[in-house]
């Protein structure tokens, strides 16, 4: 892992970690750093932290629903609230990284796609099938890719990023880890920015 990479943890059912997406390359371009993309499964985090969805929380709930919306009116990022929150985002990750073992630029662009799908057209990102539409509207194989969704060997390696991203400590969407220093969440985009500027304090 290149340590002068910025590594960027999210997942596709996070309003946030959408949020960080529209913003976390033009962040890396100004410090001449590049950005590590990797979805993971939140589910996965909520197992092992004993935590649960941000709306399933009573009153907190209430509030997220309002700050999302507001936070994409402050950032002008187009944004409404998906028929469905949250929702599974393994079809996703397993087309992000299959994706990305070939082409990386086209996986990236997936990401954004099934992100401004889901959060500012209301789209359906949680089945293969919505998943390879997307896809191959921005020019891959979809045959390819919805056989290679249920192959054992990308199922595996969803697997393994997962238990990645949990050791590295990510526990949240977005997470960010720039030169071994964690920041969570894309209020602290703000803060990366000045920790690259400034070398750290």
């Amino acid at each position: 892992m290149d340590k002068d990479t910025i590594q960027f943890y999210f997942d596709f059912s996070s309003p946030y970690g959408y949020f960080a997406s529209e913003r976390i390359d033009a962040l890396a371009e100004k410090h001449g750093r590049d950005v590590a993309w990797r979805p993971y499964l939140m589910g996965a985090v909520f197992a092992v932290v004993g935590t649960q969805p941000l709306l399933e929380y009573p009153i907190k709930g209430d509030y997220v629903r309002r700050d999302v919306v507001r936070s994409a009116r402050y950032m002008e990022i187009p944004f409404r609230i998906p028929k469905r929150f949250p929702v599974s985002s393994v079809a996703a990750c397993r087309a992000f990284y299959w994706l990305g073992d070939q082409d990386m630029a086209l996986a990236k662009r997936l990401a954004q796609a099934l992100y401004r799908s889901y959060f500012a057209e209301r789209g359906e990102i949680d089945t293969p099938a919505a998943v390879v539409a997307v896809a191959q509207a921005l020019g891959a194989d979809g045959a390819a890719l919805g056989a290679a969704l249920q192959e054992p060997a990308i199922k595996e390696r969803l697997k393994r990023e997962v238990d990645q991203a949990i050791s590295a400590g990510a526990f949240g969407s977005p997470f960010f880890i720039v030169d071994g220093e964690p920041f969570w969440s894309c209020d602290r985009l703000d803060q990366l920015d000045k920790w690259l500027e400034t070398g750290g304090w």
